[in-house]
């Protein structure tokens, strides 16, 4: 199967823009890491022949060969703790976990090794190895393959944690990944793959420490990552139009987070709403909630609401898995709710 062409077109500033979906982004990221660097390669479950369980992989056997796209056995312990080792001597590997579910197979690997082994050896030894992998629901796919566990990797210290959310970050964040001595963990949100922009033909890598503000606002700060992102910018614009103008921050990064620009955008708006595909208990969005009542409590013209996934596993019908999940209309109730409290 032939990898989709994307169309080209220029724009007002003469810049040439390429059509493209997260996926064919994703994909382009890791052909560009893979000629820029001869260390760099990609092993996973069915990431070759296969062209990857999500097809972000698709045609990179042929252009790279085996040696570079290994498809690996049905053992993630086994091969993140390959992936570990070849960077341990130098390679910069870049392993695919097919969904998050499947990680915590590779639990130990990820916590007990690749985050440990700088610290442990006095920082004699870095582990620069980039590990992919599918996560969130809204895809039918029921209760063992629709997990956020994005949270719970963010609070290994020794990992960084991204969640890129734009065709941008899908595009730009492996490379700088890869030039970190440390273990980086890349978690796609499934339900992007399909979406489609117009991305820069020049795109290249990106920084990947701090927040973006996704929208300006005054009234209301919006935070949120990953999957929910097209959601909370949706319900920003159908809030404008009832005169609730709201900032929308893509944290973009789960560890370390920003709190600098938390901080600062709830301190100017004194009111903040987090979006968060992960369970409540726990969560990112808990741990978003006390840095801003740390940093911003005199400040708060109402409390901080969350709009979290309910704490079940997560259905298999539509309907039952939309009514789990955060919706355009659920942060806007939870928009209306704080702007209506007077503290």
């Amino acid at each position: 199967m032939e990898t989709p062409v994307s169309t080209a077109v220029s724009t007002p500033d003469a810049r040439v823009t390429v059509r493209c979906t997260y996926r064919e982004a994703m994909r382009a990221a890791i052909r560009e890491a893979m000629h820029r660097d001869p260390r760099v390669f990609l092993m996973g479950e069915d990431v070759g022949r296969y062209g990857g369980s999500f097809a972000v992989s698709m045609g990179l056997l042929a252009e790279f060969g085996p040696e570079r796209i290994r498809d690996t056995p049905l053992s993630e312990s086994a091969f993140v703790g390959a992936g570990i080792g070849a960077a341990l001597v130098g390679m910069r590997p870049i392993v695919e976990i097919m969904t998050v579910n499947f990680s915590l197979l590779a639990l130990d690997q990820i916590l007990n090794n690749a985050a440990t082994l700088s610290h442990m050896s006095g920082g004699q030894f870095s582990v620069p190895l980039v590990i992919r992998m599918t996560t969130g629901a809204g895809r039918q796919l029921a209760a063992q393959h629709s997990h956020s566990l994005e949270g719970w990797y963010a609070h290994i210290p020794g990992l960084k944690v991204l969640t890129p959310a734009t065709l941008e970050d899908a595009r730009g964040m492996l490379w700088t990944a890869l030039e970190d001595p440390d273990p980086v963990l890349i978690f796609e949100n499934g339900v992007l793959y399909n979406m489609e922009g117009d991305l820069p033909d020049d795109a290249g890598p990106v920084e990947i420490s701090h927040a973006a503000v996704r929208r300006h606002g005054d009234d209301l700060t919006l935070i949120t990552y990953g999957g929910t992102l097209p959601k909370t910018l949706e319900a920003a614009e159908r809030l404008a139009k009832e005169d609730i103008d709201c900032e929308v921050i893509d944290l973009r990064t789960l560890r370390p987070l920003d709190t600098d620009a938390i901080v600062t955008s709830v301190s100017r708006t004194t009111r903040a709403v987090v979006v968060d595909e992960g369970w409540r208990s726990g969560s990112i969005s808990a741990e978003v909630s006390a840095r801003i009542v740390e940093g911003a409590f005199y400040r708060l013209d109402s409390p901080v609401l969350r709009v979290c996934t309910a704490e079940v596993p997560i259905p298999y019908a539509k309907h039952l898995e939309d009514a789990a999940l955060p919706q355009v209309e659920t942060i806007m109730a939870a928009v209306r709710q704080s702007v209506a409290s007077d503290g």
